[in-house]
Protein backbone atom coordinates (compact mmCIF):
# COMPACT_ATOMS: atom_id res chain seq x y z
CA UNK A 1 0.00 0.00 0.00
CA UNK A 2 1.15 2.94 -1.21
CA UNK A 3 0.53 6.51 1.38
CA UNK A 4 0.14 9.99 0.01
CA UNK A 5 -0.36 13.35 2.48
CA UNK A 6 -0.40 15.26 -0.54
CA UNK A 7 -2.55 15.68 -3.58
CA UNK A 8 -0.02 16.94 -5.79
CA UNK A 9 2.40 13.49 -5.20
CA UNK A 10 -0.75 11.14 -6.56
CA UNK A 11 0.46 10.99 -10.09
CA UNK A 12 0.62 8.37 -12.21
CA UNK A 13 -2.55 6.07 -10.73
CA UNK A 14 -4.19 4.08 -13.17
CA UNK A 15 -8.25 4.68 -13.41
CA UNK A 16 -8.46 5.55 -10.00
CA UNK A 17 -11.69 3.65 -7.90
CA UNK A 18 -12.27 5.87 -4.58
CA UNK A 19 -13.72 5.53 -1.61
CA UNK A 20 -13.97 8.50 1.27
CA UNK A 21 -14.35 8.73 5.03
CA UNK A 22 -12.98 8.62 8.10
CA UNK A 23 -13.05 4.96 8.42
CA UNK A 24 -12.73 5.31 12.29
CA UNK A 25 -12.37 1.73 13.56
CA UNK A 26 -12.35 0.07 9.89
CA UNK A 27 -14.94 -2.32 11.29
CA UNK A 28 -17.01 -4.88 9.56
CA UNK A 29 -19.50 -2.15 7.35
CA UNK A 30 -16.11 -0.58 6.39
CA UNK A 31 -14.32 -3.82 5.50
CA UNK A 32 -17.41 -4.87 2.97
CA UNK A 33 -17.08 -1.12 1.17
CA UNK A 34 -12.67 -1.85 0.96
CA UNK A 35 -13.92 -5.27 -0.29
CA UNK A 36 -15.86 -4.09 -3.10
CA UNK A 37 -13.45 -1.85 -3.72
CA UNK A 38 -11.11 -4.00 -4.66
CA UNK A 39 -13.54 -5.79 -6.50
CA UNK A 40 -14.33 -2.95 -8.92
CA UNK A 41 -10.90 -1.84 -9.49
CA UNK A 42 -9.69 -5.35 -10.98
CA UNK A 43 -12.44 -5.60 -12.54
CA UNK A 44 -11.73 -2.31 -14.08
CA UNK A 45 -8.25 -2.83 -14.28
CA UNK A 46 -7.60 0.47 -11.96
CA UNK A 47 -6.43 1.10 -8.38
CA UNK A 48 -7.85 1.05 -5.18
CA UNK A 49 -7.76 4.27 -3.33
CA UNK A 50 -9.32 5.16 -0.14
CA UNK A 51 -9.30 9.47 0.88
CA UNK A 52 -9.39 10.28 4.56
CA UNK A 53 -8.12 13.27 6.52
CA UNK A 54 -5.71 13.77 9.41
CA UNK A 55 -6.76 14.78 12.09
CA UNK A 56 -10.21 13.94 12.64
CA UNK A 57 -12.50 16.79 11.40
CA UNK A 58 -14.06 17.36 14.70
CA UNK A 59 -10.54 17.74 16.17
CA UNK A 60 -10.28 21.13 13.90
CA UNK A 61 -13.91 22.14 13.88
CA UNK A 62 -14.69 21.51 17.62
CA UNK A 63 -11.12 22.23 18.98
CA UNK A 64 -12.79 22.71 22.61
CA UNK A 65 -14.89 19.90 22.18
CA UNK A 66 -12.96 17.21 24.55
CA UNK A 67 -15.27 14.46 24.50
CA UNK A 68 -14.22 13.20 20.64
CA UNK A 69 -13.45 9.22 21.33
CA UNK A 70 -11.55 7.28 18.72
CA UNK A 71 -11.68 3.56 18.12
CA UNK A 72 -8.02 3.65 16.31
CA UNK A 73 -4.96 6.03 16.47
CA UNK A 74 -3.69 6.61 13.16
CA UNK A 75 -0.65 4.02 13.84
CA UNK A 76 -3.60 1.75 14.00
CA UNK A 77 -5.93 2.60 11.12
CA UNK A 78 -2.73 2.62 8.46
CA UNK A 79 -2.17 -0.86 9.57
CA UNK A 80 -5.46 -2.06 9.39
CA UNK A 81 -5.95 -0.55 6.25
CA UNK A 82 -2.74 -2.07 4.39
CA UNK A 83 -4.29 -5.58 5.89
CA UNK A 84 -7.47 -5.04 3.89
CA UNK A 85 -4.87 -4.68 0.81
CA UNK A 86 -6.28 -1.39 -0.64
CA UNK A 87 -3.80 -0.21 -3.41
CA UNK A 88 -2.83 3.72 -1.91
CA UNK A 89 -3.96 5.65 0.67
CA UNK A 90 -4.73 9.48 0.67
CA UNK A 91 -4.49 11.15 4.48
CA UNK A 92 -4.76 15.08 3.65
CA UNK A 93 -4.40 17.55 6.33
CA UNK A 94 -8.29 18.67 7.46
CA UNK A 95 -8.32 22.57 7.71
CA UNK A 96 -11.35 25.24 8.05
CA UNK A 97 -10.73 25.94 4.79
CA UNK A 98 -11.11 22.48 3.70
CA UNK A 99 -14.18 22.34 5.50
CA UNK A 100 -16.00 24.94 3.45
CA UNK A 101 -15.53 23.30 0.13
CA UNK A 102 -18.86 22.53 -0.98
CA UNK A 103 -19.61 19.30 -2.15
CA UNK A 104 -20.11 19.80 -6.05
CA UNK A 105 -16.31 21.89 -6.16
CA UNK A 106 -14.65 18.75 -4.19
CA UNK A 107 -15.83 16.55 -6.67
CA UNK A 108 -15.49 18.62 -9.80
CA UNK A 109 -11.82 20.24 -8.46
CA UNK A 110 -10.42 17.26 -6.17
CA UNK A 111 -11.62 13.97 -7.61
CA UNK A 112 -12.01 14.76 -10.83
CA UNK A 113 -9.59 17.34 -11.94
CA UNK A 114 -6.91 16.34 -9.14
CA UNK A 115 -6.97 12.79 -9.00
CA UNK A 116 -8.78 12.08 -12.24
CA UNK A 117 -11.67 9.64 -10.72
CA UNK A 118 -12.62 6.40 -12.31
CA UNK A 119 -14.92 5.19 -10.02
CA UNK A 120 -16.48 6.36 -6.54
CA UNK A 121 -17.68 3.44 -3.75
CA UNK A 122 -19.37 4.92 -0.60
CA UNK A 123 -21.67 3.95 1.94
CA UNK A 124 -25.34 4.76 1.84
CA UNK A 125 -25.43 7.24 4.52
CA UNK A 126 -22.20 9.01 3.84
CA UNK A 127 -22.37 12.72 3.46
CA UNK A 128 -19.76 15.41 2.42
CA UNK A 129 -18.72 18.77 1.47
CA UNK A 130 -19.75 21.83 3.43
CA UNK A 131 -21.92 21.77 6.53
CA UNK A 132 -22.51 17.73 5.00
CA UNK A 133 -24.26 18.95 1.93
CA UNK A 134 -23.06 16.43 -0.34
CA UNK A 135 -25.18 12.56 -0.31
CA UNK A 136 -25.19 9.30 -2.21
CA UNK A 137 -27.64 11.32 -4.61
CA UNK A 138 -25.67 14.32 -4.84
CA UNK A 139 -22.52 11.93 -5.83
CA UNK A 140 -24.80 9.55 -8.49
CA UNK A 141 -25.53 13.29 -10.12
CA UNK A 142 -22.35 14.03 -10.43
CA UNK A 143 -20.84 10.88 -11.50
CA UNK A 144 -23.48 10.98 -14.74
CA UNK A 145 -21.88 14.84 -14.80
CA UNK A 146 -18.70 13.86 -15.01
CA UNK A 147 -18.38 10.67 -16.51
CA UNK A 148 -17.14 8.41 -13.30
CA UNK A 149 -19.87 5.00 -11.95
CA UNK A 150 -20.96 5.47 -8.14
CA UNK A 151 -21.69 2.07 -6.24
CA UNK A 152 -23.88 2.48 -3.05
CA UNK A 153 -22.69 0.20 -0.16
CA UNK A 154 -26.12 -0.75 1.89
CA UNK A 155 -26.43 -0.45 5.58
CA UNK A 156 -24.31 -3.88 6.87
CA UNK A 157 -26.13 -5.87 9.58
CA UNK A 158 -25.23 -8.79 12.09
CA UNK A 159 -27.12 -10.42 14.40
CA UNK A 160 -29.97 -7.01 12.91
CA UNK A 161 -27.34 -4.94 14.62
CA UNK A 162 -26.20 -2.14 12.62
CA UNK A 163 -22.43 -1.94 12.07
CA UNK A 164 -21.09 1.49 13.05
CA UNK A 165 -18.42 2.99 14.99
CA UNK A 166 -21.02 4.49 17.19
CA UNK A 167 -22.81 0.97 18.17
CA UNK A 168 -18.58 0.25 18.94
CA UNK A 169 -18.44 3.07 20.91
CA UNK A 170 -21.36 2.50 22.48
CA UNK A 171 -20.35 -1.12 23.72
CA UNK A 172 -17.14 -0.63 24.78
CA UNK A 173 -18.39 2.46 27.20
CA UNK A 174 -20.36 -0.44 28.76
CA UNK A 175 -17.79 -3.28 28.45
CA UNK A 176 -19.04 -4.84 25.92
CA UNK A 177 -16.01 -6.22 24.42
CA UNK A 178 -17.32 -9.39 22.70
CA UNK A 179 -20.00 -7.20 20.77
CA UNK A 180 -17.51 -4.71 19.63
CA UNK A 181 -15.04 -7.46 18.35
CA UNK A 182 -18.07 -8.73 16.29
CA UNK A 183 -18.78 -5.46 14.86
CA UNK A 184 -15.23 -4.78 14.34
CA UNK A 185 -14.00 -8.24 12.80
CA UNK A 186 -10.96 -8.16 15.41
CA UNK A 187 -10.52 -8.10 19.59
CA UNK A 188 -9.87 -4.47 20.14
CA UNK A 189 -6.63 -2.75 20.50
CA UNK A 190 -4.98 -0.65 23.03
CA UNK A 191 -1.59 0.43 22.16
CA UNK A 192 0.70 2.45 24.00
CA UNK A 193 4.46 2.26 26.03
CA UNK A 194 5.09 0.23 29.23
CA UNK A 195 5.69 3.08 31.78
CA UNK A 196 6.86 2.65 35.51
CA UNK A 197 3.77 2.55 38.33
CA UNK A 198 4.04 1.91 42.02
CA UNK A 199 5.33 -1.94 41.61
CA UNK A 200 2.18 -2.80 44.23
CA UNK A 201 1.13 -5.75 42.34
CA UNK A 202 4.62 -7.60 42.39
CA UNK A 203 4.13 -7.43 46.29
CA UNK A 204 0.87 -10.08 46.09
CA UNK A 205 2.57 -12.26 43.42
CA UNK A 206 0.76 -10.75 40.35
CA UNK A 207 3.55 -7.67 38.83
CA UNK A 208 1.75 -5.63 36.64
CA UNK A 209 2.74 -3.43 33.09
CA UNK A 210 1.38 0.02 33.37
CA UNK A 211 0.35 0.66 29.37
CA UNK A 212 0.92 4.85 28.94
CA UNK A 213 -1.50 5.38 25.81
CA UNK A 214 0.26 7.25 23.27
CA UNK A 215 -3.11 8.95 21.88
CA UNK A 216 -5.05 10.98 24.43
CA UNK A 217 -8.35 11.01 21.79
CA UNK A 218 -8.51 6.84 21.98
CA UNK A 219 -11.52 5.23 23.46
CA UNK A 220 -10.65 3.32 27.04
CA UNK A 221 -13.43 0.76 27.48
CA UNK A 222 -15.69 0.55 30.85
CA UNK A 223 -13.58 0.20 33.88
CA UNK A 224 -13.61 -3.45 34.97
CA UNK A 225 -11.19 -6.69 34.46
CA UNK A 226 -10.74 -8.17 31.39
CA UNK A 227 -9.32 -11.51 29.54
CA UNK A 228 -6.34 -10.03 27.32
CA UNK A 229 -3.32 -11.17 24.54
CA UNK A 230 -0.99 -9.04 25.02
CA UNK A 231 2.08 -8.37 21.95
CA UNK A 232 5.27 -7.60 22.90
CA UNK A 233 8.28 -7.62 20.91
CA UNK A 234 8.85 -11.45 21.40
CA UNK A 235 5.50 -12.60 20.53
CA UNK A 236 1.72 -13.01 21.68
CA UNK A 237 1.07 -13.66 25.64
CA UNK A 238 -2.31 -14.42 27.25
CA UNK A 239 -2.77 -12.29 30.45
CA UNK A 240 -5.74 -9.95 32.09
CA UNK A 241 -5.93 -6.29 32.34
CA UNK A 242 -7.55 -4.04 35.19
CA UNK A 243 -9.03 -0.48 33.74
CA UNK A 244 -9.56 1.81 36.94
CA UNK A 245 -9.35 3.54 39.75
CA UNK A 246 -7.52 0.40 41.84
CA UNK A 247 -9.87 1.39 45.03
CA UNK A 248 -8.47 -1.22 47.20
CA UNK A 249 -5.26 0.51 46.91
CA UNK A 250 -4.16 3.23 49.25
CA UNK A 251 -3.50 6.59 47.86
CA UNK A 252 -4.63 5.26 44.20
CA UNK A 253 -7.78 7.22 42.58
CA UNK A 254 -6.32 7.96 39.08
CA UNK A 255 -7.37 5.85 36.29
CA UNK A 256 -4.46 3.24 35.13
CA UNK A 257 -4.73 0.52 32.94
CA UNK A 258 -2.40 -2.44 34.39
CA UNK A 259 -1.95 -5.85 32.42
CA UNK A 260 -0.61 -8.90 34.01
CA UNK A 261 1.12 -11.27 31.25
CA UNK A 262 0.81 -14.38 32.38
CA UNK A 263 4.14 -16.43 31.99
CA UNK A 264 6.12 -13.20 31.47
CA UNK A 265 9.20 -12.90 33.93
CA UNK A 266 11.21 -10.14 32.59
CA UNK A 267 11.48 -6.49 32.93
CA UNK A 268 9.39 -4.53 29.61
CA UNK A 269 9.87 -0.96 31.18
CA UNK A 270 9.72 1.31 27.69
CA UNK A 271 9.10 -1.17 25.53
CA UNK A 272 6.22 -1.11 22.72
CA UNK A 273 2.83 -3.14 23.88
CA UNK A 274 -0.31 -3.97 22.55
CA UNK A 275 -2.83 -5.30 24.49
CA UNK A 276 -6.57 -6.72 22.68
CA UNK A 277 -9.06 -6.88 24.93
CA UNK A 278 -11.20 -10.61 24.48
CA UNK A 279 -13.63 -10.71 27.35
CA UNK A 280 -14.51 -8.89 30.38
CA UNK A 281 -13.90 -11.07 33.60
CA UNK A 282 -15.96 -8.53 36.21
CA UNK A 283 -16.57 -4.83 37.38
CA UNK A 284 -14.01 -3.25 39.22
CA UNK A 285 -14.42 -3.37 43.07
CA UNK A 286 -13.00 -2.51 46.26
CA UNK A 287 -11.55 -5.50 48.53
CA UNK A 288 -11.33 -5.25 52.28
CA UNK A 289 -7.13 -5.74 51.67
CA UNK A 290 -4.70 -6.76 49.59
CA UNK A 291 -5.11 -10.59 50.81
CA UNK A 292 -8.38 -10.26 49.84
CA UNK A 293 -7.54 -9.00 46.70
CA UNK A 294 -4.79 -11.78 46.13
CA UNK A 295 -7.32 -14.11 46.21
CA UNK A 296 -9.50 -12.73 43.67
CA UNK A 297 -6.59 -11.62 40.94
CA UNK A 298 -5.80 -15.76 41.33
CA UNK A 299 -9.43 -16.38 40.53
CA UNK A 300 -9.56 -14.08 38.11
CA UNK A 301 -6.44 -15.98 36.31
CA UNK A 302 -8.05 -18.65 36.05
CA UNK A 303 -11.13 -17.48 34.49
CA UNK A 304 -8.94 -15.51 32.09
CA UNK A 305 -7.41 -18.72 31.15
CA UNK A 306 -10.75 -20.49 30.57
CA UNK A 307 -12.05 -17.69 28.31
CA UNK A 308 -8.67 -17.14 26.34
CA UNK A 309 -8.50 -20.79 25.67
CA UNK A 310 -11.73 -21.26 24.96
CA UNK A 311 -11.58 -18.30 22.79
CA UNK A 312 -8.73 -19.67 20.85
CA UNK A 313 -10.57 -23.26 20.39
CA UNK A 314 -13.42 -21.38 18.64
CA UNK A 315 -10.87 -19.54 16.49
Amino acid sequence: MRVHTDLATFTGVERPVLTTGTFDGVHLGHQTILHRLKEIAQREEGSSVLFTFYPHPRLVLQPTDNDLKLLNTQREKVELLEAAGIDHLLIIPFSRTFSRMHALDFVRDVLVDQLRIHAAVIGYDHRFGRNREGDIQLMQRLGEAYDFAVEEIPAQEIDRVKVSSTKIREALLKGDVQLAATLLGYAYPISGVVVKGDQRGRTIGFPTANVGVVDNFKLIPANGVYAVNVTLKEGVFQGMMNIGVRPTVEGAGERTLEVHVFGLEREIYGEPITVRLRHRIRDEVRFPGLDALKQQLERDKLEALRLLERNDAIA
